[in-house]
């Protein structure tokens, strides 16, 4: 990662922390966690125009653990999309930086999305829109691992491997966590990542998911023909933050001033 990506990735750590902390809401474990991979996607990967974010012919995201708003918000202002200043309105009432996505008020934001299970299928559907159409396309679309108790994410996997949607690619946050405790304690998923490859994924594994030359190696990897792409990256939970780092209490809590303020200096020696 060269210093101009690992500083974009540092301002969009610091932008969901001051965005929570601002609102004094919000989701910043699972924002902190998907950071590299979201950079990734909008500043190398994704064919997209932040002038035009209704462009017909780009790519398309979908952000299916939608809690995690604060870090697609954070690399769409910081990408262009809209003014930043935009931040300080996260989840006031009637701005366009809502508690979840919306695509109706939000310039770059491809679906609304929030409860869990549905935006993967969204992604789905855009893909198999393109393929019909045939539209040289790719659909991206990230889901946490807490979101894969959800019968609907794997109708929605069996549905794109049944229609070979090989434009399509799914990205696993893998931190292990989620609102209530561990994976393991809620529901264990035991080897997700033979059970995506039974249900037709082309699975490639990501050891550290927070390493960004990791996950941009694994974007690029070019498909298996008639294949969806299952990355499975292994995160940490509030990455970058040093109290907030694998533990489950910050999934919805915002920092307050002090812890803000912490928060910050860890980031600000992360440069």
């Amino acid at each position: 990662m060269d210093a101009s990506i690992r500083s974009i990735c540092t301002q969009v750590r610091r932008d969901i922390v001051n965005m929570t902390a601002d609102a004094g809401c919000g989701h910043p474990g699972g924002s902190l966690s998907i950071v590299e991979a979201l950079v990734a996607l909008y500043f190398e990967k994704m064919r997209i125009d932040p002038q035009n974010p209704k462009w017909e012919d780009r790519d398309r995201f979908v952000l299916s653990k939608g809690h995690a708003a604060p870090a697609l918000y954070a690399v769409l202002g910081e990408r262009g999309f809209f003014d930043t200043a935009e931040f300080k309105h996260f989840r006031q009432l009637g701005a366009i930086l809502q508690g979840h996505p919306d695509m109706k008020r939000c310039p770059g934001v491809d679906a609304s999305t929030g409860s869990l299970g549905q935006g993967i299928s969204i992604a789905v559907g855009m893909a198999l829109g393109a393929k019909t159409l045939k539209k040289d396309i790719q659909v991206y679309a990230i889901i946490g691992d807490g979101e894969s108790q959800e019968g609907l994410v794997w109708e929605a996997c069996m549905a794109a491997a049944h229609y070979r949607l090989d434009n399509l690619t799914v990205i696993l946050d893998n931190n292990g966590l989620q609102i209530d405790g561990s994976n393991d304690q809620v529901m264990s998923l035991g080897d997700v990542s033979a059970k995506f490859a039974a249900f037709g994924m082309d699975v490639v594994q990501v050891a550290d998911g927070n390493d960004y030359d990791e996950i941009l190696a694994a974007l690029n990897q070019p498909h298996k023909p008639g294949m969806p792409k299952l990355i499975r990256m292994k995160t940490t939970k509030g990455k970058g933050v040093s109290f907030m780092e694998n533990q489950v209490a910050w999934h919805g809590k915002a920092p307050n001033e002090e812890q803000r303020k912490q928060a910050l200096a860890d980031l600000d020696a992360l440069n």
